[in-house]
């Protein structure tokens, strides 16, 4: 591993690229370069847009999926993008498509779309303005409309929903994409493990389902929110022991970043997030400026990157 490590750094300078690798990767991918791994930055999806539009280096390798990458390239159009796997989807960003997006807007005429960044580019370019989980709340709350279509995340919809509806009434009209991962975090597993952990709080992700959420947080503490919220709330937390329900690898972040604490970890991985290894990593590093490149890069229809940079600027104005 020492040896592909070190080529991958090398090929870095070499090629004049950056690794953006984000939380749910692989541990070995989230491990920055000074610490002796390859990535220069780890991060949430808003942390990845944040420094993808800070990057200097011609090149970007995103360790991620397609949806990440995409909006590294909406926001660097003059840069080139690459996956270690272009084959690396989401299950979220799958359930909606831009046709999806015009009918309901049909159905809907003058009531804005938010659309989670969990979403392809082509959908994207029909909304009125994304969000992350970290900013959600705030998009949602700064519109005057008291209706709101939010896409596509219909568990992260009803949680949101609930908490919007207590701090300004107003209404989400939800689509039914649910996140493969987040969706296995049912009532009757969380409370086994209540049960079992009954000094530990819980750290949620804003995807789980909306009855597991009320069940969890009835009598005991934690947090719901984002992946950030949940890496801050354990360093706020005088508690030495947590219940993670979301991504199995947001533990090796964890982990390493609180040492002292102890994370339960259903191990629950995202199929697609693993297509990302050291290996490919690698190969896409060497394919730059070779004829095997185009099987790694990031590529959209100009109008399609134009029409989705206008909703993606707007989400980076709440950043």
């Amino acid at each position: 591993m020492k040896e592909m490590l070190a080529e991958i750094n090398a090929l870095k300078k070499e090629k004049n690229a950056v690794i953006l690798s984000h939380y749910y990767m692989p541990p070995e991918l989230q491990v920055l370069e000074k610490a002796g791994g390859i990535a220069d930055f780890i991060g949430d999806s808003l942390g990845l847009s944040i420094e993808a539009t800070r990057v200097e280096a011609a090149n970007i390798v995103f360790c991620g999926v397609a949806f990440m990458a995409e909006t590294a390239k909406i926001l660097n159009p003059g840069k080139r993008v690459f996956m270690p796997d272009i084959k690396a989807g989401c299950s979220l960003a799958s359930s909606i498509t831009a046709k999806d997006v015009i009918e309901l807007k049909h159905r809907h005429p003058g009531i804005p779309v938010i659309a989670y960044v969990n979403t392809y580019a082509e959908t994207k370019a029909e909304c009125d303005i994304c969000c992350t989980s970290r900013n959600a709340l705030k998009i949602a709350a700064s519109f005057d409309s008291e209706e709101l279509i939010f896409i596509p995340d219909v568990y992260m919809g009803q949680n949101l929903q609930h908490t919007l509806a207590e701090q300004t009434g107003k209404k989400l009209i939800l689509w039914h994409g649910r996140c493969e991962v987040h969706e296995q975090f049912t009532q009757s597993s969380m409370s086994a493990l209540e049960l079992m952990y009954p000094k530990a709080e819980i750290l949620m992700h804003w995807e789980v389902p909306q009855e597991t959420v009320a069940s969890s947080f009835k009598n005991t503490k934690g947090v719901l929110g984002s992946t950030n919220d949940i890496i801050k709330y354990v360093g706020q937390s005088p508690a030495h022991q947590f219940i993670l329900a979301s991504e199995c690898d947001l533990g090796a972040t964890l982990k390493g970043t609180y040492p002292d604490r102890e994370f339960i970890t259903p191990c629950i991985k995202c199929p697609h997030m693993k297509m990302n290894t050291l290996q490919n990593t690698l190969m896409a590093l060497r394919a730059m400026g070779t004829p095997e490149e185009e099987y790694y890069e990031i590529d959209l229809p100009e109008d399609v990157m134009n029409r989705a940079y206008i909703p993606i600027k707007r989400m980076m104005d709440f950043v």
